[in-house]
């Protein structure tokens, strides 16, 4: 095989057909593990960020903003279906890049096109998006993704379209990309991982792996890692049931996970999904103001009278880059610290979760033998030398039970003082970024819910006319794919239906007149009273009475809950009437 075929966009195009074609995770692993292997290590390390869904590295901001709405205009105007005939594809597979597929070869078909020979190489790809994210309006950016489909061939249009909208859906995750750079290149599963959590970046990983010098992998500060989630319990006997010994129990808040980076004077906080946050500019100087270099793990929340504010009123500082001096007075950020995962060129992960502990005491001005000894919810306030009164940088409250009536007194009283619930922690734990495992555990609250997101909106009727506030939401299937597991359209405010109906507006797939299919970009938590078999859905189930708690913003879409939750949920429901129920 030439060398120009053997980086051809077409052949990547095939091995990710082959990969969806299979449910099966160690076959998808050995046909990506040959495919890289096949490849110099150039065209490997694209091929791999590709196979992530991404045009770009994770740790990069650039993207291709892209939307639904150019992608289907860019193809109606190079296959010119008939009337109705695009709806109709895509209802049929529910995925852009396959309506464009099937769309694109019936054209080609009609006209007795021959198949052109001029390969689409990974690298001539890699350089288009490059290009394309350089593009400012959406006009332009219509022109150039119809000019690079109409130089594609069919099943190269079907995963140039997957990769702008950000998920190949072929039940590829970057964990088992992980694990066939592993295979390929003849290295431990876990050196693979490290590496890539450490530098963020598949493609620097796949070098390294191919180099032999995964060892050389070091933490790049400012460059975010990812965050180790919590397991959800529905009680604490259940907790206890993991903890028999006991557990180290701290209020779980509702705000914005946060990953706070701190070198010289300059500090940088980063959200679940790895982006920059940069609406709390009055927590920077507290952060830098700290010794030495760390990263650290918390949580931001709004703060105000002693007393925690609602999640709702958090939200309203976000999209704001400058807020004025009355929103910063009026909804004031606190970032609560709970983990210290690197110190002065010192890397925690692998330490218990006790010794991070004390040294993140120290680290905020504590006496390096002690666990501080304050009262329910916050202990140790770091008041920073500044002029600002207030401890903006606060240590959360960490106090070991072994019990279940410790367990559930704690989950009551941090209800009561206006948070979500309670964290149990095992104090050996070490950190795992991005896993989640039962080193820690969630009581959040006594009703399920799940994190979904929204992949088609509905006007509403009456006062919500003219406004999209109804929204049908999907969990995640085993192989990737979105399946719908129900519509809610209450819990949000008058102010957040607008909107998120300028949102929608914007972001629409297909517009079907009362009705529109939307990117799935939208991340809701969503509560409900229980669960049941449906056919009207492809998951097979549906929620009864959803609402919507929030939108997750600090969320993307590739984290919500798969359908082995949902069907966790309905198989515990049958025992407990669906009335208690611990979600994300």
């Amino acid at each position: 095989m030439t060398e120009s075929r053997l980086n051809s966009f077409p052949r990547f195009a095939q091995t990710a057909d082959a990969i969806g074609a299979t449910t099966k995770k160690l076959e998808k692993i050995r046909i990506l593990a040959d495919y890289l292997r096949s490849l110099t290590v150039e065209d490997a390390s694209i091929a791999a960020i590709f196979f992530t869904g991404r045009a770009f590295p994770r740790w990069e901001e650039r993207v291709l903003s892209v939307g639904g709405s150019i992608l289907w205009s860019a193809v109606e105007r190079i296959a010119n279906p008939e009337a109705g005939h695009a709806d109709k594809t895509y209802l049929k597979h529910g995925d852009l890049g396959d309506m464009a597929n099937e769309l694109l070869q019936n054209h080609r078909a009609a006209d007795h096109a021959p198949s052109h020979t001029d390969h689409l190489s990974l690298q001539k790809l890699a350089a288009t998006f490059n290009n394309l994210a350089g593009l400012r309006g959406s006009g332009a950016k219509l022109v150039a993704i119809e000019e690079l489909l109409r130089r594609a061939q069919p099943l190269e249009a079907k995963y140039i379209i997957k990769i702008a909208t950000g998920d190949l859906r072929i039940g590829l995750r970057e964990s088992l990309v992980e694990e066939a750079i592993a295979r390929a290149f003849a290295k431990p599963p876990e050196d693979v991982r490290r590496a890539n959590m450490l530098v963020g970046d598949i493609a620097a990983t796949l070098q390294l792996a191919a180099a032999g010098d995964l060892s050389d992998a070091h933490i790049r500060l400012f460059h975010p890692i990812g965050f180790m989630l919590a397991s959800p319990v529905d009680t604490p006997a259940e907790a206890l049931e993991y903890f028999p010994e006991g557990a180290l129990v701290e209020d779980k808040f509702d705000g914005i996970r946060a990953q706070a980076h701190k070198s010289g004077r300059t500090s940088k906080l980063f959200s679940r999904t790895l982006d920059e946050i940069v609406e709390f500019p009055e927590l920077y100087a507290p952060l830098a103001a700290l010794q030495g270099e760390f990263i650290l793990d918390g949580e931001i929340i709004a703060w105000r009278d002693n007393r925690p504010l609602p999640f709702t009123e958090l939200q309203k500082r976000l999209g704001r880059k400058q807020p004025d001096m009355w929103l910063l007075q009026d909804i004031p950020a606190r970032f609560i610290v709970f983990d210290l995962l690197y110190a002065d060129g010192e890397l925690l992960l692998d330490r218990p979760l006790a010794e991070r502990r004390k040294r993140l005491h120290v680290l905020l001005g504590g006496a390096a033998n002690s666990e501080p000894n304050v009262p329910p919810p916050i202990a140790a306030h770091f008041r920073p030398p500044s002029s600002s009164p207030s401890p903006t940088i606060q240590l959360a409250t960490t106090q070991p039970f072994t019990t279940v009536e410790q367990f559930e007194g704690a989950f009551l009283d941090s209800r009561q003082r206006g948070h979500e619930g309670i964290m149990l922690k095992d104090s050996a734990s070490p950190y795992k970024p991005g896993q989640r495992g039962r080193y820690w555990l969630k009581l959040k609250r006594p009703l399920a819910t799940l994190d979904v997101v929204v992949t088609s909106v509905e006007y509403g009727h009456g006062k919500r006319r003219g406004l999209l506030s109804d929204y049908t939401f999907a969990a995640r299937a085993d192989d990737g794919r979105l399946v719908n597991i129900g519509k809610a359209y209450s819990g949000l405010t008058d102010a957040e239906i607008q909107q998120y109906t300028d949102y929608f507006l914007k972001h629409t797939v297909k517009d079907f007149g009362s009705w529109r299919t939307v990117e799935p970009a939208v991340v809701l938590e969503v509560a409900f009273n229980n669960i049941q078999r449906s056919s009207r859905h492809e998951s097979g189930y549906a929620l009864r009475f959803p609402r919507i708690v929030r939108i997750r913003t600090d969320k993307s879409p590739d984290q919500i809950d798969t359908l082995d939750r949902v069907r966790e949920i309905f198989v515990k429901q049958d025992s407990t009437d669906g009335s208690k129920h611990a979600g994300e």
